[in-house]
């Protein structure tokens, strides 16, 4: 009679365990170069703790964001949509004529404008507040952009309504605590989670440790990439601290961490601010990241040779947490083995930093891309980049996209041009 008590107490206690839904950790690392990790061959910088993630992870090489600016890469980020959908395109309002762009942050036009850019993401729906079915509480920390946190459908936050973040910005440069306490919190009622740690780094101000930055400045070209360089270095750090933390919580075996970055950063030597391939650019030093996911027991580590993009995140999350998608969404379950290996194609599309109509995401257009297999081309919006001309790089060979091919291969940008405008054609 005991026996059978007790395997039936181990049968109940299997049956819960197997309808707890996974923890979720998403690391988005923020302005960081795609090769800028030691797994992915770079010469200096030190980045163990990510390598061990990436080494622990479905790891995603040929990741890509649909955009290299971060509002609405972060958007896409935590809806599953693309720019044009949930019509978070750009960072911040259309600036008036003759309007500085300080003053006018401070002004009511800006505040209605941020406005409508939260009520934009209210309507796309997003990852938390999806969860929320579940049963999750969340955490939004580092940042964001949508004022308050809860407009995210985040249950806890830092963010109380500031441009990209105010107090938010505080995690990973000055504190993870109150990761830890949201953790904690979480374990007490037995809830599950999810953790959205989006700190501010490597982004400038490049302010790095001191004990950082020497071990960099023989090695970098200048002090700038020095500082960059180092910033990076402090990032993993954090990362590593993090992912202790749930490891030595005994978290691992039932916390999915996803790990991606909003958009690129390739430091001028000599200015400090950012080249011109890289943040807010069409080319992969802008769209290009590495995807990771980690789920031990669940996810079987490996490096992955097919094309990711942040569009799959939700869609990713929604399944392994047994949630229902709300409503179509364009990406796939990086899980689901023939879903991947089938995809062949991706789409991104870039935007000005600020909205020109914000009701009509096509009046901000700058460039629409499209990747298909190691091809990729670029079509430029000519009311917002009238010089601007069709470009066509072989990535395999050309990852740094010096060689325009577009006039050679004519045939080759006319069938990728109809793909593109099949997808999206504004």
């Amino acid at each position: 009679m005991i026996r059978l008590l007790l395997l039936s107490l181990l049968a109940i206690a299997t049956l819960r365990a197997a309808d707890t839904p996974p923890n979720i950790v998403m690391i988005i690392s923020d302005d960081h170069l795609w090769s800028d990790y030691g797994f992915m061959g770079h010469t200096h910088l030190q980045t163990p703790n990510l390598d061990r993630l990436a080494a622990e992870s479905r790891t995603f090489k040929r990741g890509y964001v649909t955009s290299s600016l971060c509002c609405p890469s972060l958007a896409t980020i935590v809806t599953g949509l693309y720019p044009h959908q949930h019509k978070v395109t750009s960072n911040d309002p259309a600036i008036p004529a003759g309007a500085k762009p300080r003053e006018f942050q401070r002004s009511p036009a800006f505040e209605a404008g941020r406005e409508t850019m939260s009520q934009f993401l209210e309507s796309a729906g997003t990852l938390p507040k999806m969860l929320q079915q579940k049963g999750y509480l969340s955490l939004q920390t580092g940042k964001w952009w949508q004022k308050h946190y809860s407009r995210g459908g985040f249950t806890h936050g830092m963010t109380e309504g500031g441009r990209h973040g105010d107090k938010g910005l505080d995690i990973g440069r000055k504190t993870m605590q109150p990761v830890y306490d949201f953790i904690g919190e979480a374990k007490k009622q037995q809830k599950p989670f999810l953790v959205w740690y989006a700190p501010m780094m490597p982004h400038d101000p490049h302010t790095p440790p001191k004990r950082l930055l020497d071990k960099y400045l023989g090695k970098a070209p200048s002090e700038h990439v020095a500082k960059y360089w180092a910033m990076v270095d402090w990032f993993d750090e954090t990362c590593g601290e993090l992912v202790k933390h749930i490891d030595d919580n005994g978290l691992k075996e039932n916390t999915i961490i996803v790990y991606i970055t909003d958009n690129g950063w390739i430091t001028n030597p000599k200015t400090g601010r950012y080249a011109d391939k890289s943040k807010q650019s069409q080319y992969d030093g802008g769209l290009r990241t590495p995807i990771m996911i980690r789920w031990p027991g669940k996810v079987k580590p490996e490096m992955h040779p097919a094309l990711a993009q942040s569009i799959d995140l939700v869609p990713t999350l929604l399944k392994a947490a047994g949630v229902e998608n709300p409503k179509p969404m364009p990406g796939l379950n990086l899980l689901d083995d023939a879903a991947v290996n089938a995809r062949t194609t991706i789409y991104g599309e870039c935007f000005t930093h600020n909205f020109v109509d914000i009701q009509n995401p096509a009046s901000s257009l700058k460039w629409r891309w499209i990747i298909d297999g190691n091809d990729k081309l670029i079509v430029p919006a000519k009311a917002n980049q009238p010089e601007d001309v069709t470009e066509l790089y072989d990535l395999q060979n050309d990852p740094t996209e010096e060689k325009n091919l577009a006039a050679d291969h004519a045939d080759k940008v006319k069938s990728l041009q109809a793909k593109l405008d099949a997808w999206w054609k504004p």
